[in-house]
């Protein structure tokens, strides 16, 4: 039996990123379009550090990209580093259990449906 790989750093920085809900809700928001530092700090009961302490977490995951437009702090959703896990960590694991649940249910469905059955006369 081999031992197991370690993840890439980068891998690790975005499964630690997605661990906290707060960062999970700034990037829902960030899915509708990019937002300024203020326009997200004025969505949670935290101060601005705070908020930024989280995006600061987040853009170094590449979850969250920045554009400075003069003293404005732009945030933009990177979904790229998300759809790596997906395919690395996801999809492999969906889909022969999924199939399988699927036959299962398919078999218990057709046992318990009702026959009709005809009457003798």
């Amino acid at each position: 039996m081999s031992a197991a790989r370690p993840l890439p750093e980068s891998e690790d920085a975005v499964w630690k990123a997605l661990a906290d809900p707060t960062r999970r809700t700034l990037l829902d928001v960030l899915r509708r379009g990019p937002r300024t530092t203020g326009e997200l700090s004025s969505r949670f009961e935290m101060t601005r550090f705070g908020v930024m302490k989280h995006l600061r977490i987040l853009e170094e995951a590449r979850l969250v990209l920045v554009e400075r437009k003069g003293r404005e702090r732009w945030n933009h959703l990177n979904p790229v580093p998300i759809r790596q896990i997906y395919r690395r960590w996801i999809r492999p694991f969906e889909e022969e259990p999924a199939d399988q649940l699927l036959r299962l249910k398919r078999v218990a469905e057709k046992k318990t449906t009702p026959r009709k059955t005809r009457r003798r006369t």
